[in-house]
């Protein structure tokens, strides 16, 4: 348990896996956001721009991606705002790709995959899995620095 225990019972159970529970949900989120674009794809083909509506597991995805990240940052400074400023960044991008994509829904013009969501959901990804799984290549990096 750490040595400040802001969430009481919440830090006895999960503080000391918070980076592994930070992947799952990034890796989650990879999943949801794959799921709604597919959904919005059938939808704009079916009813247009209107009838394009976000999809709630992916919604719900990254409001516990932001809310696991704000933990986070309560346990390990450093890491936990490097975290956030990255989840911040996707819920923005995430935001206006949806926007985007009525926005071609609207314009009868090929839905897009949403490019920027899946390039700041990769530097996430790859912030994540460095903090929880660094003991892979430690070895390594140990040898070089």
């Amino acid at each position: 348990m750490p040595p400040v225990s802001l969430f009481g019972p919440l830090d006895a159970l999960v503080g000391d896996h918070i980076e592994y529970v930070l992947l799952a949900v990034v890796l989650a989120n990879f999943v949801t956001r794959a799921l709604a674009h597919r959904r919005h794809v059938r939808q704009a083909a079916e009813g247009g721009a209107d009838a394009m509506m976000r999809f709630l597991p992916h919604t719900i995805s990254n409001i516990l991606l932001v809310l696991v990240s704000f933990y986070y940052l309560t346990l390990h400074h450093h890491a936990g705002i490097v975290t956030s400023v990255l989840v911040l960044g996707l819920f923005i991008t995430d935001f206006f790709e949806f926007e985007a994509r009525k926005v071609e829904a609207r314009r009868d013009i090929p839905i897009e995959r949403p490019k920027g969501a899946i390039a700041a959901s990769l530097l996430t990804l790859t912030y994540a899995a460095y903090q929880s799984i660094f003991f892979v290549i430690e070895p390594a990096w140990q040898a070089l620095v």
